[in-house]
Protein backbone atom coordinates (compact mmCIF):
# COMPACT_ATOMS: atom_id res chain seq x y z
CA UNK A 1 0.00 0.00 0.00
CA UNK A 2 2.85 2.64 1.14
CA UNK A 3 4.07 3.00 -3.07
CA UNK A 4 0.72 3.25 -4.33
CA UNK A 5 -0.44 5.95 -1.76
CA UNK A 6 2.70 8.02 -2.85
CA UNK A 7 2.25 7.26 -5.74
CA UNK A 8 -1.16 8.54 -6.11
CA UNK A 9 0.06 11.80 -3.60
CA UNK A 10 2.22 12.57 -7.19
CA UNK A 11 -0.63 11.89 -9.53
CA UNK A 12 -2.68 14.10 -7.10
CA UNK A 13 -0.35 17.21 -7.62
CA UNK A 14 -0.18 16.76 -11.06
CA UNK A 15 -4.00 16.62 -11.66
CA UNK A 16 -4.32 19.91 -9.53
CA UNK A 17 -1.46 21.43 -11.41
CA UNK A 18 -2.99 20.73 -15.05
CA UNK A 19 -6.43 22.07 -13.80
CA UNK A 20 -4.70 25.52 -12.97
CA UNK A 21 -1.98 25.20 -15.78
CA UNK A 22 -5.13 25.38 -18.12
CA UNK A 23 -6.30 29.23 -17.60
CA UNK A 24 -3.44 30.60 -15.56
CA UNK A 25 -6.33 33.73 -14.93
CA UNK A 26 -8.32 30.98 -13.42
CA UNK A 27 -5.78 31.56 -10.38
CA UNK A 28 -5.61 35.68 -10.08
CA UNK A 29 -9.50 35.57 -10.26
CA UNK A 30 -9.81 33.49 -7.19
CA UNK A 31 -6.71 35.04 -5.34
CA UNK A 32 -8.92 38.27 -5.81
CA UNK A 33 -11.77 36.57 -4.57
CA UNK A 34 -9.85 35.76 -1.36
CA UNK A 35 -8.59 39.40 -0.95
CA UNK A 36 -11.81 40.61 -1.58
CA UNK A 37 -13.15 37.57 1.22
CA UNK A 38 -10.39 39.41 3.77
CA UNK A 39 -11.63 42.79 3.43
CA UNK A 40 -15.31 41.85 3.92
CA UNK A 41 -14.27 40.40 6.97
CA UNK A 42 -12.35 42.78 8.20
CA UNK A 43 -15.18 45.19 7.30
CA UNK A 44 -17.34 43.24 9.51
CA UNK A 45 -15.76 43.75 12.46
CA UNK A 46 -17.10 47.12 12.88
CA UNK A 47 -20.78 48.04 12.54
CA UNK A 48 -19.24 51.60 10.95
CA UNK A 49 -17.68 49.88 8.16
CA UNK A 50 -19.95 46.47 7.55
CA UNK A 51 -21.97 48.03 4.53
CA UNK A 52 -18.45 47.91 3.00
CA UNK A 53 -17.32 44.51 4.23
CA UNK A 54 -20.85 43.19 2.86
CA UNK A 55 -20.30 44.90 -0.90
CA UNK A 56 -16.50 43.30 -1.00
CA UNK A 57 -17.84 39.78 0.17
CA UNK A 58 -20.86 40.61 -2.77
CA UNK A 59 -18.26 41.33 -5.35
CA UNK A 60 -15.80 38.78 -4.10
CA UNK A 61 -18.52 35.68 -4.25
CA UNK A 62 -19.49 37.33 -7.84
CA UNK A 63 -16.21 36.70 -9.42
CA UNK A 64 -15.28 33.60 -7.74
CA UNK A 65 -19.25 32.10 -8.80
CA UNK A 66 -18.59 33.51 -12.32
CA UNK A 67 -14.96 32.17 -12.92
CA UNK A 68 -15.87 29.21 -11.95
CA UNK A 69 -19.09 28.79 -14.83
CA UNK A 70 -16.57 30.34 -17.11
CA UNK A 71 -14.00 27.87 -16.51
CA UNK A 72 -15.79 24.21 -15.67
CA UNK A 73 -18.10 21.85 -17.43
CA UNK A 74 -20.27 21.55 -14.63
CA UNK A 75 -23.78 21.61 -16.29
CA UNK A 76 -25.31 23.29 -19.36
CA UNK A 77 -25.50 26.94 -18.70
CA UNK A 78 -29.42 26.79 -18.87
CA UNK A 79 -29.76 24.67 -15.93
CA UNK A 80 -27.31 26.73 -13.45
CA UNK A 81 -29.76 29.52 -14.37
CA UNK A 82 -32.54 27.69 -13.72
CA UNK A 83 -31.09 26.33 -10.18
CA UNK A 84 -29.83 29.92 -9.62
CA UNK A 85 -33.47 31.52 -9.86
CA UNK A 86 -35.04 28.89 -7.94
CA UNK A 87 -32.22 29.38 -5.17
CA UNK A 88 -32.46 33.16 -5.25
CA UNK A 89 -36.13 33.32 -5.61
CA UNK A 90 -36.31 31.83 -2.26
CA UNK A 91 -33.83 33.53 -0.87
CA UNK A 92 -35.13 36.81 -1.99
CA UNK A 93 -38.49 35.86 -0.82
CA UNK A 94 -37.01 34.51 2.68
CA UNK A 95 -35.03 37.41 3.06
CA UNK A 96 -37.93 39.98 2.19
CA UNK A 97 -40.46 38.13 4.83
CA UNK A 98 -38.14 37.22 7.79
CA UNK A 99 -38.25 39.36 10.87
CA UNK A 100 -35.57 40.44 12.20
CA UNK A 101 -36.08 38.92 15.34
CA UNK A 102 -36.01 35.37 13.61
CA UNK A 103 -32.59 36.20 12.24
CA UNK A 104 -30.75 33.81 14.71
CA UNK A 105 -32.74 30.82 13.25
CA UNK A 106 -32.25 32.28 9.79
CA UNK A 107 -29.05 32.25 10.00
CA UNK A 108 -29.08 27.96 11.69
CA UNK A 109 -31.16 27.15 8.62
CA UNK A 110 -28.63 28.90 6.12
CA UNK A 111 -26.25 26.80 8.48
CA UNK A 112 -27.84 23.56 7.46
CA UNK A 113 -27.92 24.44 4.14
CA UNK A 114 -23.94 24.65 4.05
CA UNK A 115 -23.52 21.42 5.65
CA UNK A 116 -26.13 19.32 3.55
CA UNK A 117 -24.42 20.91 -0.03
CA UNK A 118 -20.68 19.58 1.59
CA UNK A 119 -22.55 16.46 1.76
CA UNK A 120 -23.87 16.37 -1.87
CA UNK A 121 -20.56 17.29 -3.49
CA UNK A 122 -19.17 14.54 -1.07
CA UNK A 123 -21.43 11.79 -2.76
CA UNK A 124 -21.03 13.43 -6.14
CA UNK A 125 -17.66 12.96 -5.64
CA UNK A 126 -17.70 9.45 -4.39
CA UNK A 127 -19.71 8.05 -7.12
CA UNK A 128 -18.59 9.83 -10.34
CA UNK A 129 -14.78 10.56 -9.45
CA UNK A 130 -13.71 10.81 -13.05
CA UNK A 131 -15.75 13.99 -13.54
CA UNK A 132 -13.87 15.83 -10.64
CA UNK A 133 -10.35 14.16 -11.51
CA UNK A 134 -9.41 12.33 -8.80
CA UNK A 135 -8.89 8.74 -10.27
CA UNK A 136 -5.34 7.22 -10.04
CA UNK A 137 -4.05 5.06 -12.69
CA UNK A 138 -4.99 2.03 -11.52
CA UNK A 139 -8.55 3.09 -11.44
CA UNK A 140 -9.20 3.68 -7.74
CA UNK A 141 -9.92 6.95 -6.01
CA UNK A 142 -6.84 8.89 -4.42
CA UNK A 143 -5.90 8.30 -0.68
CA UNK A 144 -6.43 12.03 0.00
CA UNK A 145 -9.56 12.10 -2.11
CA UNK A 146 -10.50 9.53 0.11
CA UNK A 147 -9.53 11.56 3.25
CA UNK A 148 -11.08 14.98 1.65
CA UNK A 149 -14.47 13.35 0.65
CA UNK A 150 -15.13 11.99 4.14
CA UNK A 151 -14.04 14.51 6.14
CA UNK A 152 -16.47 16.98 3.89
CA UNK A 153 -18.96 14.62 4.22
CA UNK A 154 -18.92 13.93 8.05
CA UNK A 155 -18.45 17.79 9.04
CA UNK A 156 -21.71 18.38 6.89
CA UNK A 157 -23.60 16.15 8.00
CA UNK A 158 -22.46 16.97 11.66
CA UNK A 159 -23.33 20.96 10.47
CA UNK A 160 -27.12 19.80 8.73
CA UNK A 161 -28.10 17.77 11.47
CA UNK A 162 -26.80 20.03 14.45
CA UNK A 163 -28.22 23.56 12.51
CA UNK A 164 -31.19 21.80 12.22
CA UNK A 165 -31.53 21.33 15.94
CA UNK A 166 -30.45 24.80 16.72
CA UNK A 167 -32.76 26.25 14.60
CA UNK A 168 -35.84 23.83 16.26
CA UNK A 169 -34.70 25.38 19.37
CA UNK A 170 -34.65 28.88 18.68
CA UNK A 171 -38.10 28.84 17.00
CA UNK A 172 -39.31 27.50 19.79
CA UNK A 173 -40.43 24.08 18.06
CA UNK A 174 -38.16 22.19 20.91
CA UNK A 175 -37.41 23.10 24.39
CA UNK A 176 -34.76 25.49 24.62
CA UNK A 177 -33.21 23.42 27.42
CA UNK A 178 -30.57 21.28 27.98
CA UNK A 179 -31.85 17.89 26.94
CA UNK A 180 -29.37 16.12 28.92
CA UNK A 181 -29.06 11.98 27.78
CA UNK A 182 -27.64 9.53 29.65
CA UNK A 183 -24.16 8.47 29.10
CA UNK A 184 -23.95 10.70 26.60
CA UNK A 185 -19.90 11.88 26.79
CA UNK A 186 -19.23 8.05 25.97
CA UNK A 187 -21.68 7.86 23.39
CA UNK A 188 -20.54 11.17 21.91
CA UNK A 189 -16.58 10.12 22.03
CA UNK A 190 -17.39 6.88 20.74
CA UNK A 191 -19.10 7.73 17.38
CA UNK A 192 -16.61 10.55 16.88
CA UNK A 193 -13.50 7.70 17.72
CA UNK A 194 -15.90 5.64 15.27
CA UNK A 195 -16.01 8.21 12.32
CA UNK A 196 -12.26 8.65 12.58
CA UNK A 197 -11.38 4.90 12.43
CA UNK A 198 -14.37 4.42 9.69
CA UNK A 199 -12.30 7.36 8.13
CA UNK A 200 -8.94 5.96 7.89
CA UNK A 201 -10.49 2.36 6.64
CA UNK A 202 -11.89 4.37 3.83
CA UNK A 203 -8.80 5.89 3.05
CA UNK A 204 -6.74 2.67 2.87
CA UNK A 205 -9.36 1.02 1.23
CA UNK A 206 -7.79 0.07 -2.78
CA UNK A 207 -11.08 -1.00 -4.51
CA UNK A 208 -14.45 -0.34 -4.88
CA UNK A 209 -17.28 -2.70 -3.66
CA UNK A 210 -19.71 -3.16 -1.57
CA UNK A 211 -17.38 -2.44 1.61
CA UNK A 212 -16.25 0.95 0.66
CA UNK A 213 -19.68 2.09 -0.06
CA UNK A 214 -20.59 0.90 3.28
CA UNK A 215 -17.98 2.52 4.85
CA UNK A 216 -18.97 6.15 2.92
CA UNK A 217 -22.21 5.69 4.01
CA UNK A 218 -21.73 4.86 7.49
CA UNK A 219 -19.65 7.80 7.98
CA UNK A 220 -22.16 10.20 7.08
CA UNK A 221 -24.95 8.20 9.09
CA UNK A 222 -23.01 8.69 11.95
CA UNK A 223 -21.55 12.71 11.51
CA UNK A 224 -25.74 13.05 10.93
CA UNK A 225 -26.50 11.36 14.63
CA UNK A 226 -23.52 13.42 16.63
CA UNK A 227 -25.00 16.52 15.00
CA UNK A 228 -27.88 15.76 16.49
CA UNK A 229 -26.44 14.73 19.94
CA UNK A 230 -24.13 17.37 20.56
CA UNK A 231 -26.57 19.98 20.23
CA UNK A 232 -29.52 18.50 21.53
CA UNK A 233 -27.85 19.09 25.65
CA UNK A 234 -27.15 22.71 24.68
CA UNK A 235 -29.55 25.23 26.44
CA UNK A 236 -30.59 28.59 25.44
CA UNK A 237 -27.64 30.40 27.16
CA UNK A 238 -25.25 29.11 25.42
CA UNK A 239 -26.85 29.12 21.80
CA UNK A 240 -24.87 32.40 20.61
CA UNK A 241 -21.85 30.37 20.81
CA UNK A 242 -23.67 27.13 19.27
CA UNK A 243 -24.57 29.65 16.09
CA UNK A 244 -21.02 31.08 16.15
CA UNK A 245 -19.42 27.43 16.02
CA UNK A 246 -21.79 25.92 13.42
CA UNK A 247 -20.33 28.79 11.19
CA UNK A 248 -17.39 27.36 11.39
CA UNK A 249 -18.39 24.06 10.85
CA UNK A 250 -19.88 25.00 8.30
CA UNK A 251 -16.26 26.98 6.66
CA UNK A 252 -14.16 23.63 7.76
CA UNK A 253 -17.14 21.17 5.21
CA UNK A 254 -16.61 23.92 2.63
CA UNK A 255 -13.00 24.13 2.69
CA UNK A 256 -12.56 19.96 2.33
CA UNK A 257 -14.97 20.04 -0.52
CA UNK A 258 -12.52 22.71 -2.34
CA UNK A 259 -9.76 20.22 -1.79
CA UNK A 260 -12.05 17.75 -3.37
CA UNK A 261 -13.05 20.19 -6.40
CA UNK A 262 -9.64 21.60 -6.79
CA UNK A 263 -11.07 24.68 -6.37
CA UNK A 264 -8.83 27.46 -4.76
CA UNK A 265 -11.75 30.22 -3.97
CA UNK A 266 -13.76 27.55 -1.70
CA UNK A 267 -10.68 26.22 -0.11
CA UNK A 268 -10.00 30.33 0.91
CA UNK A 269 -13.36 31.06 1.30
CA UNK A 270 -14.24 28.01 3.71
CA UNK A 271 -10.40 28.34 5.82
CA UNK A 272 -11.47 31.79 6.36
CA UNK A 273 -15.05 31.19 7.43
CA UNK A 274 -14.09 28.25 9.56
CA UNK A 275 -10.91 30.44 11.25
CA UNK A 276 -12.89 33.60 12.02
CA UNK A 277 -16.24 30.98 13.08
CA UNK A 278 -13.49 29.10 15.64
CA UNK A 279 -12.30 33.17 16.80
CA UNK A 280 -16.34 34.46 17.41
CA UNK A 281 -16.47 31.45 19.21
CA UNK A 282 -13.70 31.18 21.60
CA UNK A 283 -14.40 35.00 22.39
CA UNK A 284 -18.32 33.76 22.90
CA UNK A 285 -17.23 31.43 25.52
CA UNK A 286 -14.78 34.23 26.92
CA UNK A 287 -17.46 36.38 27.22
CA UNK A 288 -19.60 34.13 29.46
CA UNK A 289 -16.14 32.49 31.16
CA UNK A 290 -16.89 29.29 29.78
CA UNK A 291 -14.40 26.69 27.74
CA UNK A 292 -15.45 25.31 24.60
CA UNK A 293 -15.72 22.10 25.31
CA UNK A 294 -18.12 22.79 28.80
CA UNK A 295 -20.58 24.35 26.05
CA UNK A 296 -20.25 21.11 24.06
CA UNK A 297 -20.59 19.45 27.17
CA UNK A 298 -24.04 21.07 27.78
CA UNK A 299 -25.77 24.22 28.48
CA UNK A 300 -26.37 26.73 31.33
CA UNK A 301 -28.68 25.46 33.81
CA UNK A 302 -28.64 22.07 33.02
CA UNK A 303 -29.10 21.14 36.83
CA UNK A 304 -30.97 23.92 37.82
CA UNK A 305 -33.97 24.03 35.18
CA UNK A 306 -32.38 26.20 32.84
CA UNK A 307 -33.62 27.38 29.64
CA UNK A 308 -36.43 29.71 31.27
CA UNK A 309 -37.45 26.75 33.86
CA UNK A 310 -36.37 28.30 36.25
CA UNK A 311 -38.28 31.27 38.85
CA UNK A 312 -37.72 34.42 40.20
CA UNK A 313 -38.19 34.68 44.24
CA UNK A 314 -40.96 36.79 44.49
CA UNK A 315 -41.27 36.92 48.16
CA UNK A 316 -38.89 39.35 48.47
CA UNK A 317 -39.66 42.96 48.36
CA UNK A 318 -39.59 44.56 45.25
CA UNK A 319 -40.60 48.21 44.00
CA UNK A 320 -43.26 49.23 40.96
CA UNK A 321 -42.64 51.56 38.74
CA UNK A 322 -44.86 52.96 35.83
CA UNK A 323 -43.40 54.38 32.40
CA UNK A 324 -44.72 58.29 34.05
CA UNK A 325 -41.60 57.42 36.34
CA UNK A 326 -39.16 56.36 34.19
CA UNK A 327 -40.29 59.07 31.67
CA UNK A 328 -39.61 61.87 34.38
CA UNK A 329 -36.39 60.02 36.11
CA UNK A 330 -34.62 59.46 32.42
CA UNK A 331 -35.69 63.28 31.59
CA UNK A 332 -33.91 64.93 34.73
CA UNK A 333 -31.03 62.79 34.13
CA UNK A 334 -27.95 63.43 32.71
CA UNK A 335 -26.80 59.98 31.66
CA UNK A 336 -28.82 56.81 30.73
CA UNK A 337 -27.10 53.75 29.89
CA UNK A 338 -29.51 51.38 27.79
CA UNK A 339 -28.94 47.58 28.46
CA UNK A 340 -30.80 45.54 25.86
CA UNK A 341 -31.16 41.99 25.57
CA UNK A 342 -33.72 39.19 24.00
CA UNK A 343 -36.71 40.53 25.53
CA UNK A 344 -36.42 43.70 23.46
CA UNK A 345 -36.32 41.39 20.16
CA UNK A 346 -39.18 39.08 20.98
CA UNK A 347 -41.60 42.06 21.22
CA UNK A 348 -39.66 44.25 18.40
CA UNK A 349 -39.15 47.64 20.44
CA UNK A 350 -35.93 48.62 18.71
CA UNK A 351 -37.56 51.01 16.99
CA UNK A 352 -39.57 52.71 19.77
CA UNK A 353 -36.58 52.08 21.51
CA UNK A 354 -34.92 54.83 18.93
CA UNK A 355 -37.92 57.52 19.28
CA UNK A 356 -37.10 56.88 23.10
CA UNK A 357 -33.67 57.93 22.52
CA UNK A 358 -34.54 60.96 20.59
CA UNK A 359 -36.78 62.79 23.35
CA UNK A 360 -34.34 62.06 25.47
CA UNK A 361 -31.78 63.84 23.86
CA UNK A 362 -33.92 66.20 22.45
CA UNK A 363 -33.87 67.32 26.37
CA UNK A 364 -29.91 66.78 26.87
CA UNK A 365 -29.91 63.96 28.23
CA UNK A 366 -26.74 61.59 26.87
CA UNK A 367 -27.76 58.21 26.16
CA UNK A 368 -25.61 55.22 25.27
CA UNK A 369 -26.57 51.72 24.48
CA UNK A 370 -24.48 48.82 26.38
CA UNK A 371 -23.82 45.37 24.42
CA UNK A 372 -23.37 42.21 26.08
CA UNK A 373 -21.41 39.81 23.94
CA UNK A 374 -23.83 36.74 24.11
CA UNK A 375 -26.92 39.37 24.60
CA UNK A 376 -29.51 37.92 22.05
CA UNK A 377 -29.95 34.42 19.94
CA UNK A 378 -26.50 34.68 18.15
CA UNK A 379 -23.25 36.76 17.83
CA UNK A 380 -24.04 40.59 17.03
CA UNK A 381 -27.73 39.80 17.65
CA UNK A 382 -28.75 43.45 19.52
CA UNK A 383 -25.79 44.92 16.83
CA UNK A 384 -28.35 43.95 14.14
CA UNK A 385 -31.24 45.00 15.85
CA UNK A 386 -30.34 49.19 17.21
CA UNK A 387 -28.81 48.63 13.46
CA UNK A 388 -32.29 48.40 11.60
CA UNK A 389 -33.53 51.08 13.79
CA UNK A 390 -31.21 53.77 12.95
CA UNK A 391 -29.31 53.57 16.06
CA UNK A 392 -26.07 55.80 15.51
CA UNK A 393 -23.14 53.44 15.41
CA UNK A 394 -20.79 56.53 17.90
CA UNK A 395 -23.83 55.69 20.65
CA UNK A 396 -23.59 51.52 21.04
CA UNK A 397 -20.45 50.74 23.53
CA UNK A 398 -19.51 46.92 24.20
CA UNK A 399 -19.29 45.67 27.88
CA UNK A 400 -15.51 46.51 28.35
CA UNK A 401 -15.63 50.38 27.02
CA UNK A 402 -19.04 51.64 29.02
CA UNK A 403 -19.27 49.24 32.40
CA UNK A 404 -16.61 51.46 34.16
CA UNK A 405 -19.52 54.15 33.53
CA UNK A 406 -22.20 52.62 35.08
CA UNK A 407 -21.28 54.19 38.66
CA UNK A 408 -21.56 57.82 37.17
CA UNK A 409 -25.02 57.14 35.15
CA UNK A 410 -27.88 58.46 36.76
CA UNK A 411 -30.50 55.97 35.38
CA UNK A 412 -29.43 52.18 33.93
CA UNK A 413 -32.57 51.16 31.97
CA UNK A 414 -32.89 47.58 31.19
CA UNK A 415 -34.97 46.06 28.29
CA UNK A 416 -35.21 42.89 27.91
CA UNK A 417 -32.06 41.55 29.26
CA UNK A 418 -31.10 39.24 32.17
CA UNK A 419 -28.18 37.57 32.83
CA UNK A 420 -25.87 39.66 31.36
CA UNK A 421 -26.76 42.12 34.06
CA UNK A 422 -27.06 39.78 37.05
CA UNK A 423 -24.57 40.34 39.94
CA UNK A 424 -24.52 36.80 40.77
CA UNK A 425 -21.68 36.45 38.29
CA UNK A 426 -19.31 38.26 40.43
CA UNK A 427 -20.32 37.62 44.12
CA UNK A 428 -22.12 33.97 44.11
CA UNK A 429 -19.69 31.28 43.68
CA UNK A 430 -22.30 28.80 43.60
CA UNK A 431 -24.05 30.31 40.47
CA UNK A 432 -23.66 28.45 37.19
CA UNK A 433 -23.09 31.83 35.65
CA UNK A 434 -20.23 32.77 38.27
CA UNK A 435 -17.32 34.23 36.27
CA UNK A 436 -19.10 35.58 33.58
CA UNK A 437 -18.66 39.14 32.74
CA UNK A 438 -21.49 41.18 33.55
CA UNK A 439 -22.62 44.70 33.34
CA UNK A 440 -22.31 46.62 36.74
CA UNK A 441 -25.74 47.99 36.81
CA UNK A 442 -26.13 47.36 40.40
CA UNK A 443 -23.74 50.54 40.78
CA UNK A 444 -26.00 52.96 38.82
CA UNK A 445 -28.31 55.56 40.62
CA UNK A 446 -31.70 54.55 39.38
CA UNK A 447 -32.28 51.42 37.62
CA UNK A 448 -35.41 50.46 35.23
CA UNK A 449 -35.72 47.02 34.52
CA UNK A 450 -38.04 46.32 31.81
CA UNK A 451 -39.96 42.42 32.13
CA UNK A 452 -42.98 40.73 31.44
CA UNK A 453 -43.17 39.26 34.80
CA UNK A 454 -41.69 38.87 38.56
CA UNK A 455 -42.27 35.16 37.80
CA UNK A 456 -39.96 34.29 35.33
CA UNK A 457 -35.69 34.02 35.11
CA UNK A 458 -33.09 34.08 32.20
CA UNK A 459 -31.79 31.29 29.98
CA UNK A 460 -29.58 30.36 32.93
CA UNK A 461 -32.26 29.71 35.49
CA UNK A 462 -30.79 31.73 38.24
CA UNK A 463 -32.45 35.09 40.04
CA UNK A 464 -31.27 38.06 39.43
CA UNK A 465 -30.93 40.39 42.98
CA UNK A 466 -31.59 43.68 40.67
CA UNK A 467 -34.74 42.99 40.64
CA UNK A 468 -35.02 43.39 44.40
CA UNK A 469 -32.58 46.42 44.88
CA UNK A 470 -33.59 49.92 46.70
CA UNK A 471 -32.88 51.87 43.46
CA UNK A 472 -34.40 49.45 40.88
CA UNK A 473 -38.22 50.01 40.02
CA UNK A 474 -39.61 47.03 37.89
CA UNK A 475 -41.86 47.91 34.67
CA UNK A 476 -43.57 44.66 34.02
CA UNK A 477 -45.05 45.10 30.58
CA UNK A 478 -44.64 44.27 27.06
CA UNK A 479 -41.22 45.91 26.42
CA UNK A 480 -42.64 47.85 23.04
CA UNK A 481 -46.24 48.60 24.93
CA UNK A 482 -43.89 50.03 27.88
CA UNK A 483 -41.32 52.28 25.81
CA UNK A 484 -44.43 53.42 24.08
CA UNK A 485 -46.20 55.09 27.55
CA UNK A 486 -42.44 56.36 27.98
CA UNK A 487 -42.28 58.05 24.69
CA UNK A 488 -46.00 59.23 25.76
CA UNK A 489 -45.03 60.90 29.00
CA UNK A 490 -41.81 62.48 27.13
CA UNK A 491 -43.51 63.57 24.32
CA UNK A 492 -46.29 65.33 26.92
Amino acid sequence: MAPATVESAVDYGAVAEAVHAVNPWVAVAYLVSGVLFILALRGLSSPSTSRQGNRFGMIGMLIAVVTTLVTHEIASLPEILVAVAIGGGIGFVIARRIAMTAMPQLVAAFHSLVGLAAVLVAMAAFFNPGAFDILGADGNIFAVSRIEMALGAAIGAITFSGSVIAFAKLNGNMSGSPIMLPARHVINLGTLAAIIVLTGLFAASDAAGPGENSMFWIIVILAFVIGFLLIIPIGGADMPVVVSMLNSYSGWAAAAMGFTLHNTAMIITGALVGASGAILSYIMCRAMNRSFISVIAGGFGADSGGGGGGAAQTDRPWKRGSAEDAAFMMSQAEQVIIIPGYGMAVAQAQHVLREMTDLLKEKGVTVKFAIHPVAGRMPGHMNVLLAEANVPYDEVFELEDINGEFSQTDVAFVIGANDVVNPAARTDKSSPIYGMPVFDVDKAKTIFFIKRSMGGVGYAGVDNDVFYMDQTMMLLSDAKKMVEEINKSLAD
